[in-house]
């Protein structure tokens, strides 16, 4: 399941604290990926949530000929919230483009690198084992219908279909193992280092 708004935000604030303005250009920009169509209410709304759980807290910032602004941190309680979802157990689902994979790959900077390894490995296993599972199964649907039906028109998208999927997730994979590669190097380098 995709990660929910209030997790972002957590972790965005966790950066450096923000207005509910900036939050919402942070959606609009780099958080297009992790969530997409998020409107200015719904991060106000989240905000509020989460004040009321003492996840964050807002200080009132004077702006001088304009509407003071609200600043808001990440209160102890939200550090924690925040680092049990990050941290806690990754459930992969059905179809890469609904996992909360990408999310917590933004906020690896506050992961170890073993941690965004071990993440990674739970991914690639996991896709990889659907498309063993799924790739060639028998795709035949029967058609029974009364309606004018185009057999050759259906059975021509749905390949098509087929074909782009798979060569989406193949894709995905192909990436999650190049960046696996590349952090195990940096790993193994860091290694050396400290050594």
């Amino acid at each position: 399941m995709a990660a929910k708004l209030e997790m972002i935000l957590l972790g965005v604030l966790l950066r450096k604290p923000s207005t509910g303005y900036d939050l919402k250009k942070f959606m609009d920009a780099q958080g297009r990926f992790m969530r997409s169509n998020t409107q200015m209410s719904q991060v106000y709304t989240s905000l509020g949530k989460m004040e009321s759980r003492d996840w964050i807290q807002h200080t009132v910032e004077p702006r001088p000929g304009a509407q003071d602004a609200k600043l808001y941190s990440v209160t102890v309680e939200g550090e924690t919230v925040f680092l049990d979802w990050l941290t806690g157990p990754y459930v992969v689902t059905s179809r890469f483009q609904d996992s909360d994979l990408f999310t917590r790959l933004s906020f690896a900077g506050f992961l170890g690198v073993d941690e965004v390894l071990r993440l990674l490995d739970t991914e690639i296993e996991a896709r990889q084992a659907q498309v063993a599972r799924y790739r060639h199964r028998d795709r035949s649907v029967p058609v029974a219908t009364s309606l004018p039906f185009d057999s050759e028109l259906s059975d021509l998208v749905a390949e098509w279909s087929h074909r782009h999927g798979a060569a989406a997730v193949d894709a995905h994979i192909a990436a999650c193992i190049e960046l696996r590669h590349e952090l195990a190097g940096r790993a193994v380098q860091n290694q050396g280092v400290t050594g």
